[in-house]
């Protein structure tokens, strides 16, 4: 399959295919994944759970796209030795896209409200993903032209770009005030979480913004939160800046659009 070939699949294909490489490269690479057990058992839960509620709920068989994603997802970012938070993660993922709804919209991308409720409630049990490209640098170009070429193809290309952006130039800014070398300031933005967490949680068109002015400000604000939480020392800053600036934004947009449909209704008649 060529270039031209993959980039005219169905755009709903297009980020399962990207997620299925960095899973590959990421592993035969480094061995990012715990096992290739708890990542399936991810996976399965996840469109298990999607599929259920899909058809208890809207009566249809949902995409399984979403469902792969976020499965695959936690199956990489995940870290622990026993089976049950891959599961469980999984399943409180695909559970909130349901449940924690406003105006039919859900507010978190599941991953990351997952990660962030697994970080929170079990974190002596669980952990996430830390792994960095190393000296390896060929996975890690591939993986940057390849999600490059499919983010612009579904035009969300402005997101990712706008935050690396940022990263680096707080990068540079913790570096000034920690005193660290500004290269371990920015070596984290070449992991593969981040490769995920650039390409699919923050572009999620799902629980984003929908001008693209909106779409900047807001990964603008993201990485000005993780770059607060990193100065106090958070590891797990870019799950956590995500988790609080992303429904933030969609709930002052959902209100902004309220205030304008009130102040565009007729005045009633007395």
């Amino acid at each position: 399959m060529n270039a031209k070939t993959f980039l005219s699949l169905d755009n709903r294909y297009l980020a399962p295919a990207l997620i299925t490489c960095i899973l590959i490269a990421g592993h035969l690479s480094f061995g990012i994944l715990e096992s290739w057990q708890m990542t399936l058992l991810a996976i399965a839960t996840s469109l298990a759970i999607e599929i259920v509620l899909g058809r208890l709920l809207y009566r249809q068989w949902p995409h399984p796209a979403s469902a792969y994603i976020t499965g695959i997802s936690v199956g990489i970012l995940i870290r622990s030795p026993a089976l049950w938070p891959y599961a469980l993660c999984a399943a409180i993922s695909i559970l909130s896209k349901y449940v924690l709804r406003v105006k039919g919209r859900h507010l978190w991308n599941p991953s990351n409200f997952g990660i962030c409720a697994m970080l929170f409630v079990a974190g002596d049990s669980v952990a996430s993903l830390s792994i960095q490209w190393g000296n390896n640098l060929w996975p890690m170009i591939v993986i940057w032209l390849l999600g490059s070429l499919i983010i612009w193809r579904l035009k969300r290309f402005h997101i990712t770009a706008t935050y690396v952006v940022c990263f680096i130039a707080f990068a540079f800014l913790r570096s000034a005030i920690t005193g660290s070398p500004w290269q371990s300031e920015i070596a984290p933005i070449t992991g593969p979480m981040y490769q995920l967490f650039i390409f699919f949680m923050i572009t999620d068109p799902k629980t984003t913004v929908r001008s693209k002015i909106g779409q900047c400000v807001v990964v603008v604000a993201v990485a000005l939160v993780e770059t607060v939480l990193r100065l106090y020392q958070n590891v797990y800053a870019p799950y956590y800046a995500l988790f609080i600036v992303g429904p933030t934004a969609l709930l002052f947009e959902m209100w902004v659009d309220s205030r304008r449909a009130s102040g565009t209704r007729p005045a009633v008649a007395r």
